[in-house]
C-alpha cells in the first residue's frame, strides 16, 4: 500500500487537533470496509468512522487521503 506525500502529512494535521490514526489504522479500512464506492476518479472505503480516498495504480491502492466522518 502506498501513501501520498499529502497522506502521509495528513497524520500530523490531524495530531494538532488531537485526532490520531495508524498507517494500520488505514490500512484496516482499505482491507475490511463497512461501505465503499467511486466518486469521480477516487474510491473511497468507511470503517470505525474514518472514511479514506484512493486510487489504484496497478496492483497497489495509494491513498490520497483520509479523515473522521461520522
Amino acid at each position: 500500500m502506498l501513501f501520498s506525500k499529502y497522506a502521509e502529512e495528513k497524520f500530523d494535521t490531524l495530531n494538532k487537533y488531537k485526532i490520531f490514526y495508524t498507517r494500520e489504522d488505514i490500512e484496516k479500512v482499505l482491507e475490511n470496509p463497512e461501505k465503499s464506492g467511486k466518486k469521480n476518479s477516487f474510491f473511497y472505503s468507511i470503517k470505525n468512522n474514518i472514511k479514506v480516498l484512493y486510487k489504484i495504480e496497478g496492483k497497489k491502492k495509494k491513498v490520497i487521503s483520509f479523515y473522521p466522518v461520522k
